[in-house]
């Protein structure tokens, strides 16, 4: 079982992952293929959260590297099964392979690129693919925020249309309810809250929040264009006369692209001093992201969400 976290810095409250960590780790922890764990960081990753009770973790890569970034770590690697792949993208390949034969449930990202990983899990011969576009989300504790916030999209979709966009929030949409939300608040983030033809994101957020209102997005209240001040902060609405459900109190953050996303959320890690915890979403299992960055329970709630989505998927009780 997970260890007590420590305070949120300045603020000696515990972590909001906490309660996450602790159901993640009540059940059997589900197998998980961890794509080319190379560098200490992360082989370290999949040992501490083996540890946790949370991954049976199934390290693919090329055996040497994985055993001397083990070594480097201080970590013992031999309760676990290793599977020798020459290089970073054969060992995403045989991590998705490992899925599609059902030897594992779950996809971890090891020391390779991004892009590596995710090109295996959509090459159509994997068979991980669904009909959603495949998005990122954040889920962060930030200290002067009062829950969990969701921030999507910072690590994959670069410009993404509103086609693509409808996805994301609805992925992100999902993942909030697996984790207790009931009807998750969304804003639709722009540079200004009122729609502005020379801005295109102000048009798509508001085609969103119609496509809410006509069902092609559900479980959600989705409000926007909202600029950050008057999404977070009600009092920013209020005196910009905004009337809004959402203004003050959402949980999601839907961003115009990655540029933004990534900014947001890195912004959010490296000043405001927020822990956030990552995961792809839109395929047929849910895919854990970890950053050189994150420290060790940021790490383990990465793979906390991604075991409760993984196991609502199996009761039939997620999208």
């Amino acid at each position: 079982m997970p260890t007590p976290a420590p305070a949120r810095p300045g603020t000696g409250l515990p972590s909001r992952f906490d309660d996450l960590l602790v159901q993640a780790a009540r059940h059997e922890p589900p197998v998980t293929a961890v794509a080319h764990p190379c560098d200490h960081t992360a082989i370290a990753a999949a040992v501490d959260a083996a540890a946790a009770h949370l991954i049976d973790p199934v390290l693919v890569g090329p055996k040497d590297r994985i055993q001397k970034a083990a070594a480097e770590a201080g970590a013992d690697i031999s309760p676990f099964r290793l599977i020798d792949a020459p290089h970073s993208e054969a060992a995403a390949a045989a991590a998705v392979t490992l899925v599609r034969s059902g030897e594992a449930t779950m996809l971890m990202k090891g020391s390779l690129h991004t892009d590596e990983l995710i090109h295996a899990v959509l090459d159509p011969a994997a068979g991980l693919r669904t009909g959603r576009r495949l998005s990122h989300v954040y889920l962060m504790d930030v200290r002067s925020y009062h829950k969990l916030l969701f921030i999507t999209d910072a690590a994959i979709n670069i410009a993404p249309g509103l086609a693509d966009k409808r996805d994301i929030l609805q992925n992100a949409v999902d993942l909030s309810r697996v984790l207790g939300v009931t009807r998750p608040k969304v804003a639709v983030l722009s540079a200004v809250e009122t729609v502005n033809p020379a801005i295109p994101s102000t048009l798509d957020a508001a085609a969103l929040c119609k496509m809410a209102d006509r069902g092609q997005i559900t479980g959600a209240l989705v409000d926007g264009p909202l600029a950050f001040d008057n999404a977070i902060s009600r009092e920013a609405a209020q005196d910009k006369h905004i009337v809004s459900e959402v203004a003050g109190d959402p949980d999601i953050l839907l961003v115009p692209d990655l540029e933004a996303g990534n900014m947001l959320a890195k912004q959010l890690t490296f000043l405001a001093g927020a822990r956030a915890a990552g995961l792809v979403l839109g395929a047929r299992v849910p895919i854990i992201l970890t950053s050189r960055a994150d420290n060790e329970r940021a790490r383990l709630a990465s793979c906390a969400i991604a075991v409760l989505l993984a196991r609502a998927r199996a009761s039939g009780a997620a999208a």
